[in-house]
């Protein structure tokens, strides 16, 4: 049976769900369709987790248990049920049972506090919250428990959300080598993709992705200075929005630079994307990227519009594609269904020199992680964090053999070595990156070519983990809106071979409302999305277990 509104009373079956109502640990497996199964004494129970909408507009998750106290059952059981336990959360918080119900007693009351009344909702645990540590995956911050929150954490808190818990991530946020594992940390271990649990869940909001594609959570929080919301959402099978920077406050994030980082939602709707971005977005005193936030904030949620791809010219981006064979043919039936839907879809070929760009930005992104994280780390308890300096940091995990265990710290070695602010060739790198990416790039595209909004697949199906050799990324399309802080969406466009893989809208700075329609019109025009199965490999997905299988002669 389905656990929802008002279907079944749990509360003869408390004791039974592993003893406490609030835990629910390691009793749900899950079923391969999006729901799970509690055990119970005359069978079990099935639990479809919703989305944001479906608890707004008051679905219960059961008679006596809040939709906190399940997601909380769901993190054990994700960790305990699989041959391979997908550690996609760190922490789960201390409080969220209690808040749990404190919440729906006052949704039974009439009383809701905002658009995220009861809602559990995971934080990537590079963003803090007052309840829990904040370790970027590393174990130099595990004692990282500053006791206050991140903006936009209590922003989310005041909208009635409950912090579920922190989610794993590429340790660092993927900055700390290029032969990294991505969604592997020190204090996290490697997190799974629930589509195939021997595929890479990329990075770095890879607990992030994996989370809301298993169910765990409705919506997560991200954060990305180049792909690091996008391409986890996309290979998880989920949708992933990186808005302007500038509209998220970034204050007590751990940061890697300035110039790129922002936060942003991870949904299964691109519905609920815009209920968590219309509550986290808006200006911060302490963030002055953030200064025309509030002035260019919408109600995004309300600004949705199914019919909006009808009549809208939009740039099919060719240049940012033909990595991935499969992809590719995938992205090719997707145009037809975008042709279906009403947009005029236009060719182009050619767009800015990447090369150039992405040299560039890496310069950038050397030089201010080094300004930026040593800022930080002088914000924490020296009681709490020792290393002070991001030079403390490499010291400490030179030191530290589970840290190095799998690869390097040559981008941190890298960085130490810049010059600061105010060297010209930082200088220098910040105004060309910018320059080719946004007015030169983007800009230029959309103007030359008549279009509001460029697409592209958002990068390939998730790759083999590789604990020996790294990551084998094929490509991806988040550059050029990641280096010049423009809006960026994933949405789920297909799969390849059982793996999904998303559909990218980039659009103009401050654009970030049209985006979200576009995808929102997409999304629904297509639904793309479905479930994960669990798969132990791949190679058990029905699209390739077929094919890899001896040939039966016939007699």
């Amino acid at each position: 049976m389905t656990v929802q509104a008002g279907s079944l009373r749990l509360r003869a079956l408390v004791p039974l769900l592993c003893g406490a109502a609030m835990v629910l640990a390691g009793c749900a497996t899950p079923n391969g369709d999006g729901s799970w199964t509690f055990p119970t004494e005359t069978g079990g129970v099935r639990y479809m987790p919703p989305t944001i909408a479906a608890i707004e507009s008051g679905e219960p998750a059961t008679e006596g248990l809040s939709h906190a106290a399940m997601a909380s059952g769901l993190i054990t059981s994700s960790s305990s049920t699989t041959n391979f336990p997908l550690n996609a959360v760190i922490a789960v918080s201390p409080t969220v049972e209690a808040d749990g119900v404190r919440l729906d007693a006052e949704r039974a009351a009439g009383q809701l506090r905002g658009p995220l009344h009861g809602v559990p909702i995971l934080i990537k645990d590079n963003v803090e919250t007052l309840d829990m540590p904040t370790t970027a995956g590393s174990l130099a911050l595990l004692n990282n428990a500053p006791g206050r929150d991140a903006p936009l954490v209590a922003r989310l808190r005041e909208a009635g959300a409950v912090i579920l818990g922190k989610t794993n991530l590429s340790e660092w946020a993927n900055i700390r080598s290029s032969a990294s594992v991505s969604g592997w940390s020190a204090v996290g271990g490697l997190t799974r993709n629930p589509h195939a649990l021997d595929r890479n869940t990329c990075g770095s909001s890879s607990g992030s992705g994996a989370a809301v594609a298993a169910g765990l959570a409705p919506a997560a929080i991200g954060t990305e200075t180049d792909g690091s919301i996008t391409c986890p959402a996309a290979v998880n099978g989920i949708v992933g929005f990186k808005p302007t920077v500038g509209l998220v406050s970034r204050t007590h994030i751990v940061p890697i630079s300035h110039s790129q980082d922002t936060a942003g939602p991870m949904t299964r709707t691109v519905e609920d994307a815009a209920i968590v971005l219309s509550v986290i977005a808006g200006s911060d005193p302490a963030d002055p990227a953030t200064v025309e936030a509030d002035a260019r904030r919408v109600d995004y949620r309300a600004a949705l519009d199914a019919g909006s791809l009808r009549g809208t010219r939009i740039g099919i981006g060719r240049f940012l594609a033909g990595y991935s064979a499969g992809t590719d043919r995938v992205f090719e039936q997707t145009l037809q269904a975008l042709r279906d839907a009403g947009a005029e879809l236009v060719e182009i070929t050619e767009g800015p020199d990447t090369g150039v760009i992405g040299a560039a930005e890496f310069t950038v992104l050397l030089t201010e992680l080094k300004a930026d994280l040593n800022a930080y780390l002088a914000s924490t308890d020296p009681a709490q964090v020792p290393t002070r300096t991001l030079a403390e940091v490499i010291a400490f995990n030179a030191a530290t053999p589970r840290e190095m265990a799998l690869f390097g710290q040559e981008t941190f070695i890298a960085a130490e070595a810049t010059k600061g602010l105010d060297d010209p060739a930082y200088r220098e790198a910040r105004a060309t990156s910018l320059r080719l990416a946004g007015p030169e790039g983007i800009d230029r595209l959309l103007a030359q070519h008549r279009v509001v909004a460029l697409i592209a697949p958002t990068n390939g199906p998730a790759w083999s983990i590789d604990a020996v050799n790294g990551d084998h990324y094929l490509g991806s399309a988040s550059q050029l809106a990641a280096v010049a802080g423009y809006p960026h969406l994933t949405v789920p466009m297909g799969f390849v071979q059982g793996l999904p893989v998303g559909l990218s809208f980039i659009g103009a700075k401050w654009d970030d409302a049209r985006i979200l329609s576009l995808g929102h019109a997409f999304e629904r025009a297509t639904q793309a999305i479905r479930p994960p199965t669990f798969a132990r490999s791949a190679d058990e997905l029905p699209e390739l277990a077929p094919s890899l299988a001896p040939y039966a002669r016939q007699p």
